[in-house]
């Protein structure tokens, strides 16, 4: 897989990024190498990330978001932010990276609000950034669209029904917006691997009743077989920028990086 850093600076600052969920986990990652590759970045999120505003003064744009709030999502995207912020980009790229892994446990066990919470943030959401991306960016810029998705989209695993189906639909609807073949825009759906991240304690934290593959999960942190966010995000950046990016609407990292 080649790497986009050949690109001149000029060139980068051409290009404009969104990345949801930039407070933490692979999404600070994802956003904190794409600043360090010069390419500025809107962050969308709940919460600030003050940490990488310090790190790279003036190049990141944030914007508090509850993204599993259909309808406040909506009124932002009904507003100028996101037009303004693609004005004079040559390229657009949308990375929807926020996502939520409750309820998790059997049908009985779910909370129905959680369930409805869990679809907006990990389905709706991506689907309308990236429609609004779609229409906002101006009619000559490259747009490319990658969800992050996960091996439980293409693999059931018991007490993660929501979580699997919710993925699933980011593969699909990769798939299917591929199939539109619309020129200027490419879209991947890419699960990254298993990464050290909140989400992973969130997992060994959780009861076998809710998750009874936990242990396995907890045997590879302790074996060091998980991958750090910033390793991870460095080569999802690589792909995104690469002239390869979505040649395959559905994809995994570990297999593009060998």
């Amino acid at each position: 897989m080649a790497c986009g850093a050949g690109r001149d600076e000029e060139e980068m600052h051409m290009i404009k990024a969104i990345v949801s969920g930039h407070s933490r986990g692979l999404g600070a990652a994802l956003a904190d190498e794409l600043l360090a590759r010069g390419i500025a970045v809107l962050g969308l999120a709940r919460h600030a990330n003050p940490a990488l505003a310090a790190r790279h003064p003036g190049r990141l744009q944030e914007a508090a978001l509850d993204l599993a709030d259909p309808a406040a999502l909506a009124a932002w995207l009904d507003g100028p932010a996101l037009r303004d912020w693609l004005a004079d980009a040559g390229t657009a790229l949308l990375v929807n990276n926020a996502g939520t892994l409750q309820p998790m446990g059997p049908p009985a066990l779910q909370d129905p609000a959680a369930v409805a919470r869990a679809v907006a943030l990990n389905v709706a959401a991506p689907l309308m950034l990236s429609a609004a991306l779609c229409a906002a960016a101006p009619a000559s810029c490259i747009r490319r669209v990658l969800h992050v998705s996960s091996g439980a989209a293409r693999k059931p695993y018991p007490g993660w029904s929501v979580y699997c189906a919710t993925k699933a639909a980011l593969d699909h609807h990769a798939r299917a917006v591929a199939a539109d073949d619309v020129a200027g825009l490419r879209i991947c759906s890419l699960a990254p691997g298993v990464l050290d991240t909140g989400m992973q304690a969130e997992i060994r934290a959780t009861s076998l009743a809710r998750f009874p593959l936990r242990d396995r999960f907890a045997e590879m942190q302790r074996s060091g077989g998980l991958v750090a966010p910033e390793e991870a995000a460095m080569h999802l950046v690589d792909y995104l920028l690469d002239d390869g990016f979505g040649a395959e609407p559905v994809a995994d990292l570990r297999e593009l990086t060998g």
